[in-house]
């Protein structure tokens, strides 16, 4: 006890004990911070559109937020211009507070992609903003971290040699992205031919694979609802011998019941759950036993409040969370930022093709990649400064359309 806490304790006066390594407030007033507005960019990178959020304030600090929709980003823009009137003149401190006015009390039509990618995108900027106020990362916000380094694998990666598809093309390419640290990818199944042809497809770019990185790599494979149960039972017992990680989402996702049933017959683990919103709709996907890995993605179901809220049920289930990941640098950093503190994170999806732009948008304060995983920054809240007038001036937006991969 120093002697200031001495004196103040013989004089009756509570003083709080200074923190080692503790940071001041940075945003100075120690007075009521207000927000003034939302300011929303929008880009448009390889095939998909990204919509950034920056939460700003009276006090000079900014929240960054990410509200990229694939296909909807002027959907996603709008649900955000909704919000503004509601979180203009507040204080952004408390961000579960302003989560449950947002979304159990503005209206009771709360759920929907364009509604819940919104309140994702404002949720996670708070969080940025409390954090930054308190001068600390957000990762020690959210309860500090489990792991100094997180686990990440390579999504989109047969998109490289998708033009040149096959298993010679998938040996050298899992040679390669081996040898730049990679310890797992994930490739979509081909989409085109008959069931023996996709099976027999998918039965050769594993062996192409495993031949050539052995069981260094864990290998995912994404199925992207194309199969019936019947035949998704049937794939996973063709590729059992090469030992895939996971098939992700091997048939319907409305369908939990029958993602349970794949998962009970089939000798792969399934993975599914990046397109269901909050706690209430991934509660029948546990109870149906239909994944052992479950994969919300920080951007849609519900932000960093409640992505950690689904983790920690999936937990009581015994299921490992793998969040799913595809967007921008902020959704990027975000859902790992909220992953920290959980015991069973068992990796992310990271868009490694992006990892270049990114570092070079971010003024060099984009993670990297590391022996398959990536360590947090300690800089304030997300630790991120992102350059949006690069960006926009490099990417314009201009609305991308993907084809749906089922026609």
């Amino acid at each position: 006890m120093s002697r200031r806490e001495l004196l103040a304790l013989a004089a009756g006066v509570s003083v709080a004990p200074k923190l080692r390594g503790a940071v001041a407030p940075i945003d100075g007033s120690g007075g009521p911070v207000k927000i003034t507005g939302f300011a929303i960019h929008k880009v448009s990178l390889r095939w998909r559109d990204l919509v950034f959020l920056e939460v700003k304030t009276d006090a000079g600090l900014t929240g960054l937020g990410e509200a990229t929709l694939e296909g909807r980003a002027e959907l996603a823009e709008a649900a955000l211009r909704w919000l503004e009137e509601d979180f203009t003149g507040r204080d952004p401190a408390g961000p579960e507070e302003h989560w449950n006015r947002a979304y159990y009390q503005l209206s009771r039509w709360r759920n929907g992609p364009a509604a819940m990618t919104a309140l994702s995108a404002v949720d996670i900027a708070l969080w940025d903003l409390e954090a930054k106020r308190l001068g600390v990362p957000l990762w020690r916000l959210l309860g500090g971290r489990l792991r100094k380094a997180s686990r990440v694998y390579y999504t989109h990666w047969g998109a490289p040699v998708e033009s040149k598809r096959t298993p010679e093309a998938f040996r050298d390419w899992a040679l390669e992205t081996r040898q730049k640290g990679w310890t797992a990818v994930k490739w979509t199944l081909a989409a085109e031919g008959t069931e023996a042809e996709r099976i027999a497809r998918g039965c050769a770019e594993l062996e192409a694979v495993r031949g050539a990185v052995g069981n260094s790599m864990d290998l995912c494979l994404e199925a992207a609802e194309t199969f019936s149960v019947r035949s998704a039972i049937e794939f996973g017992k063709a590729v059992e011998k090469y030992r895939p990680l996971w098939i992700e989402e091997p048939t319907l996702r409305e369908n939990p019941a029958g993602l349970g049933e794949v998962a009970v017959k089939s000798p792969v683990a399934v993975a599914s759950g990046e397109g269901l919103f909050t706690r209430a709709e991934f509660r029948p996907l546990l109870e149906a036993r239909g994944a052992a890995v479950i994969q919300p993605d920080v951007l849609h179901a519900g932000g960093i409040t409640e992505i950690r809220k689904i983790a920690a049920m999936a937990e009581t289930y015994g299921v490992e969370i793998a969040p799913h990941q595809c967007s921008g640098p902020i959704a990027h950093v975000a859902s790992l930022a909220a992953m920290a503190a959980c015991r069973n994170f068992l990796m992310q999806e990271w868009e490694a093709a992006d990892d270049g732009v990114y570092q070079e948008m971010t003024e060099g304060t984009y993670p990297v990649q590391q022996n398959g995983r990536v360590e947090l920054s300690e800089r304030p809240g997300l630790g991120l400064s992102v350059n949006f007038g690069e960006f926009t001036k490099r990417f314009p937006f201009r609305a991308s359309r993907r084809k749906a991969l089922i026609q």
